[in-house]
């Protein structure tokens, strides 16, 4: 994770006010337009400030709704954010394992692969030396 702080992302504990603009636009029609609509691309009945408007009175007009289960709503909540931890720490976990494991393996196949080495040097040694000494053996035995 980086630890550089970016002027344009914003902190938790920062305030966004949303900005309002105004988008003046004039086109000089001669016939009338007609504009089609698919239909899977919903339609926004009321204006958006009317919603925004009648968003604000439903908040007000919290008395009149039913009072909220808020220990079903925790319990929701936390089971939900345990379940997303927990994907991600078998996500880490499982990575991290697998990094070591290749790690511990790799050093594990070059030690045996020394030791491999070393015990055939060795072998290939003696029985080059016994070879030699056996044929020196019959070499002097011919001799007398």
């Amino acid at each position: 994770m980086t630890s550089v702080n970016d002027a344009n992302i914003p902190v938790l504990t920062e305030i966004i006010e949303p900005v309002a603009e105004t988008v003046t636009t004039t086109i000089a029609v001669s016939e009338p337009v007609s504009v089609v609509v698919p239909d899977d691309i919903p339609v926004l009945d009321t204006p958006l400030m009317q919603s925004e408007k009648l968003a604000a009175e439903a908040l007000t007009t919290t008395p009149s709704t039913p009072e909220l289960d808020w220990d079903a709503m925790e319990l929701t909540v936390r089971e939900a954010v345990l379940k997303q931890v927990l994907t991600r720490v078998d996500f880490v976990l499982e990575h991290r394992v697998r990094d070591g494991l290749a790690d511990v393996l790799q050093t594990a196949v070059d030690k045996l692969a020394d030791e491999i080495r070393t015990g055939l040097a060795n072998s290939l040694n003696e029985l080059v030396t016994r070879s030699v000494q056996q044929e020196l053996l019959k070499i002097r035995s011919g001799k007398q």
